[in-house]
């Protein structure tokens, strides 16, 4: 395939002139424009661009991207294997094992023109079909990155010493929708993320100025709750992803607990669904890394080529209904996989 220059495009900026790619989180704490890859199996992908400019996302061209059609999507976990997760996880809770866990499938698509697929093209769709506060797309392709994200969950973001971190839990077509599952599994992963970021930050900083806000986005809403620390004093960036990574929103509590099950229930690592994708700018002190969820990736390591995936979970509580849960995992899939296949109304285009 014709090999396209590496580049990222976050909030309104698009870098170029990659200059430096690391495994090492302490490079964030140097100097330049990083963008940032982890998956939720712990790899890390830092990439320092000389050239950061403003520049909205690219207008959509018809035929530029060429995605899978709507059926040709499996998924790592079927109807049958999901909802007996889900009650194996109520079992684990009932035995006191764990509080909440998230269980996600993958899901994959083979791409039927691998050659030319370019993610930036994917962003442009989501842009236009599913905008998102934290969107971006990260294209390294030497590296076995290329990650287009739509996330609405903010993991960290960092202004000088201040941290914050945006937990999702509760999902519903409407407000209406939302029950008080939904409210206790928010509460307790604020109280996983406080715990999280009290081990980096001064004693007495971590506050939660906003819990269970209700916060609209395409075809669905979501409770939101804001958690914030001023980080202690020697604290740097591998310090802070070594205590708060992966999120608490897509792993459980207790944490430890919740890994042990996910290990054990999922049958396809996550890779950078669920990890984290974003931006550091070093010079300014400034950070903003979302959730990897909404995110599609390329992988192109296969024996049977390049193939498209994305990633789609939900939370389980005590609660927690199987069938409504496998029904939120898909009302998270069906718009994105709509856009990425070329067939959702909102782009105004059809796949060729």
């Amino acid at each position: 395939m014709h090999r396209l220059p590496p580049l990222a495009r976050f909030g309104g900026r698009v870098a170029c002139d990659l200059r430096d790619v690391t495994s090492d989180p302490s490079a964030l704490d140097s100097s330049g424009f990083w963008a940032v890859a982890a998956d939720f199996e712990g790899g890390l992908v830092c990439a320092r661009f000389g050239d950061v400019r403003t520049e909205p996302v690219p207008a959509v061209v018809p035929g530029q991207w060429r995605g899978p059609s709507p059926g040709d999507w499996t998924s790592s976990l079927d109807h049958d294997a999901y909802t007996a997760g889900v009650r194996r996880i109520r079992a684990e809770i009932a035995a006191g094992e764990v509080y909440q866990a998230n269980l996600c499938r993958v899901l994959t698509a083979r791409l039927p023109a691998p050659g030319t697929a370019d993610i930036d093209a994917l962003t442009a769709l989501l842009a236009l079909g599913n905008p998102a506060p934290y969107a971006g797309t990260i294209r390294l392709p030497a590296h076995g990155v290329e990650i287009a994200t739509a996330s609405p969950e903010l993991y960290l973001s960092r202004s000088g010493r201040t941290v914050e971190s945006g937990p999702i839990k509760g999902t519903g077509r409407t407000a209406a929708d939302l029950l008080e599952k939904d409210h206790a599994e928010n509460v307790m992963i604020v109280d996983l993320v406080r715990n999280d970021l009290g081990r980096v930050c001064a004693t007495g900083s971590v506050g939660v100025p906003r819990l269970c806000e209700v916060e609209p986005h395409p075809g669905l809403v979501h409770l939101v709750s804001t958690v914030r620390g001023e980080l202690a004093e020697g604290v740097g960036w591998g310090g802070l992803l070594a205590d708060t990574f992966p999120p608490g929103s897509v792993t459980g509590a207790p944490k430890s607990s919740a890994l042990r099950i996910i290990q054990a229930l999922e049958t396809a690592p996550r890779g950078p669904y669920c990890g984290a994708v974003g931006w550091v700018d070093a010079d300014r002190g400034t950070a903003a890394l979302a959730v990897g969820i909404r995110t599609f990736w390329i992988d192109r390591t296969g024996d049977s080529g390049p193939v498209l995936r994305f990633g789609t979970g939900a939370g389980i509580t005590w609660g927690s209904d199987p069938e409504r849960e496998w029904d939120e995992t898909e009302l998270k899939a069906g718009r994105l996989l709509a856009i990425a296949s070329g067939t959702d109304a909102t782009t105004g285009r059809t796949t060729p």
